[in-house]
């Protein structure tokens, strides 16, 4: 009895020391998925340190995921359900495209690593479904048949993404770059000659006074401009 005890020992320390692995389910991988791409990048998913992270062997995250594409798609569906979380529809299209782009910014601006990494993939999951089939309704509310409805519902999405990781990968960059990239508007450009660049050196004062809200709320009043005018001819 007391060699039965010994060898069992090694095994129980194992267990106190490394969760098994049917601890593991999709939804503790992907929290540990975010943890780790926030703090450290998308290059660092790797499935042997994501499972390191999770106190398990990285062959048990393979239970739950094909492989890393198939974690980032899962990170891609994260954003959309936080933008999605407590939305509902407003009285009128426009007003629908306003309030769900600036979720989408929100999510993008609270998980930047995530963002950058994910926010081009299509992660063709509900969370995705439910958010095209938004946009689209709104779209057709507006009077748009539905070939252009799917055309403009590509291009809406494509754009508030791009503009939202672009944030994204300013929020991501470290603080001495950001910052030096904030004070260009404040230094270099009110400095540049007006004999060289008179149109530039015309606006230039008012150039840092386009902060990030004041660009994304701008970007986005033109593009939902452009649709109402066309949504006027459908």
């Amino acid at each position: 009895m007391t060699e039965s005890a010994g060898q069992g020992e090694p095994r129980e320390k194992a267990r106190r020391g490394r969760p098994p692995s049917t601890t593991l389910n999709r939804k503790r991988i992907l929290d540990g998925a975010l943890a780790l791409v926030e703090r450290e990048g998308a290059d660092a998913l790797t499935l042997r340190r994501l499972g390191s992270e999770l106190g398990a062997n990285h062959t048990s995250v393979l239970r739950h995921f094909t492989g890393k594409d198939e974690i980032l798609l899962g990170l891609a569906e994260r954003l959309i359900e936080e933008a999605l979380d407590g939305f509902a529809p407003a009285g009128d299209w426009r007003r629908t495209l306003e309030s769900l782009a600036r979720r989408v910014r929100a999510a993008c601006l609270a998980h930047p690593q995530v963002a950058l990494s994910a926010a081009t993939r299509v992660s063709r999951r509900s969370a995705e479904f439910r958010g095209a089939d938004v946009v689209i309704g709104a779209l057709r509310e507006a009077g748009f048949g539905e070939r252009d409805a799917a055309r403009y519902y590509r291009s809406l999405v494509d754009t508030a993404l791009a503009l939202s990781s672009h944030e994204a990968a300013v929020a991501a960059l470290d603080s001495r770059s950001r910052e030096g990239d904030r004070m260009a508007w404040r230094r270099e450009y009110l400095a540049v000659s007006p004999a060289l660049y008179p149109h530039l050196a015309a606006v230039a004062p008012y150039l840092a006074e386009a902060d990030e809200d004041d660009r994304f709320e701008t970007t986005l009043g033109l593009i939902l401009d452009a649709v109402a005018a066309r949504a006027d001819t459908a």
